[in-house]
């Protein structure tokens, strides 16, 4: 390993690989190559926009752990950062920390936590960590017959891995029917759908906390909202997210740090317990509920939206912190960067995210449309973070579902937020779509 260090300052990894290739690994890829010491950032598969901030290698895509833990080698990467989480669920992270390459991403075994619903629940209820009635199923009538003996709205929740789009918010048993057929009958979801989770729906507000953590310790980021509808007003189907904000007034710094007490801690030692130790990201997607928070699920890595509107927030230096995770030295590095609590320090404004979406999706999106005006939204002053982009005969065209998201920051959510849209409204590609409600509650909402 060639990270420096100096007395009292933990190491920083010099050179570090981010896998993935969507607007959170460029938002990543930004964020670290920003801080001190770090002097090179790989990026595989990534993105034809990423060059700005990262040395794009094309030809490894983040299912290819083979050709990954070659590449980490080859190059001598001081720390791999996994971005999606479906390389977590196969074993990315135990194959590269097998070769000896420090690894911010769980093991397997602790990936699970996101790759089954069900797990989920069983780790969470040991843990003692609050969250809705459910139970799981794998046929379609005991499944509707718990649905109607919670007497009231109900959630039903693919089991494994939806790209975001394997929960269904049913108000009548009739919806929750149709969604117990398309998961376990049509199989809409594939293998994800063979079990379901069916949860009374939690009524309140969503957040999410997401905290850096090694198998003992937690530090939490900047608390997000994140907007998965595709219209505004929350209505239409389900998507990746269409946007996020930070930070959240109704989750304050005091309330960040009791979700660490009673939602990561709990978590992390009920994994350790079970031979499933965590390192890397854990993300708490929440219900404010007028009982407190409730727990909706757990992502193994930072979200997308989100991590395009916490991670300009981060005050301190971020890649030290990933490498101490990495090796069960979160502590210890916490105490040598100052940082005396649970909470990883923030800067003082606000960040709003919008991803501009591709004609079709969440469904089947249009490709190959010219997007124009990047350059403009960044001279106005916006992060522009690209995904579903690509580069063909000198021109960006869109290349996938969530096309980009554009970040705009300023003293609290609303100025961030008219800077966002502002800058958004710069960006032109045939039937985009971007929700004109993120950050702006007063905003008339469409149906």
């Amino acid at each position: 390993m060639s990270a420096s260090s100096a007395p009292g300052i933990p190491p920083v990894p010099r050179s570090i690989l981010v896998v993935g290739g969507g607007a959170r690994e460029h938002a990543l890829a930004w964020r670290l190559r920003a801080d001190p010491g770090v002097e090179r950032i790989l990026e595989a598969p990534g993105n034809a926009g990423h060059g700005d901030v990262a040395q794009v290698v094309s030809d490894v895509h983040a299912d290819e752990s083979v050709a990954l833990v070659a590449l980490a080698r080859r190059e001598g990467v001081d720390l791999v950062v996994v971005g999606p989480e479906a390389p977590l669920v196969s074993g990315l992270a135990d194959r590269m920390r097998a070769a000896g390459i420090p690894t911010f991403g769980p093991c397997a075994a602790a990936a699970a936590l996101e790759g089954s619903k069900a797990l989920c629940r069983r780790i969470a209820t040991r843990g003692g960590v609050p969250m809705a009635s459910g139970a799981v199923f794998d046929a379609v009538a005991p499944a509707l017959a718990y649905a109607a003996s919670l007497d009231g709205p109900v959630v039903v929740k693919a089991d494994g891995l939806a790209a975001g789009k394997g929960v269904t918010v049913c108000r009548s048993l009739q919806d929750a029917e149709a969604a117990l057929r398309d998961a376990l009958e049509r199989r809409v979801f594939g293998d994800a759908g063979r079990r379901v989770i069916v949860e009374r729906a939690l009524e309140g507000r969503e957040a999410s906390v997401i905290a850096i953590c090694d198998t003992t310790t937690a530090l939490a980021l900047p608390a997000a909202r994140d907007h998965k509808r595709i219209l505004a007003g929350d209505r239409g189907p389900n998507t990746g997210g269409m946007g996020a904000f930070s930070p959240v007034a109704d989750l304050d710094d005091s309330a960040v740090a009791q979700v660490v007490a009673d939602f990561h801690l709990p978590t992390l030692a009920a994994l350790a317990a079970r031979g499933r130790p965590f390192r890397g990201a854990l993300y708490a997607g929440l219900m404010l509920t007028d009982e407190g928070p409730r727990l909706l699920e757990y992502n193994v890595r930072f979200g997308d939206p989100e991590a395009q509107a916490i991670l300009p927030r981060v005050a301190v230096p971020l890649a030290p912190l990933l490498l101490a995770a990495a090796t069960d030295r979160l502590a210890e590095a916490a105490t040598a960067l100052g940082i005396g609590g649970p909470l990883l320090p923030a800067r003082e404004e606000a960040a709003v995210a919008l991803v501009l979406a591709a004609e079709g999706y969440p469904g089947t999106p249009a490709t190959g449309d010219e997007i124009e005006g990047i350059d403009a939204a960044r001279a106005a002053g916006a992060l522009v973070f690209e995904a579903g982009t690509a580069r063909r005969e000198g021109r960006t065209v869109t290349s996938g579902g969530r096309v980009l998201t554009v970040v705009g920051r300023g003293r609290d959510v609303p100025e961030a937020a008219e800077r966002a849209h502002a800058a958004a409204d710069l960006v032109h590609f045939r039937g985009r779509q971007v929700r004109a409600d993120i950050g702006r509650p007063a905003v008339e909402r469409v149906p």
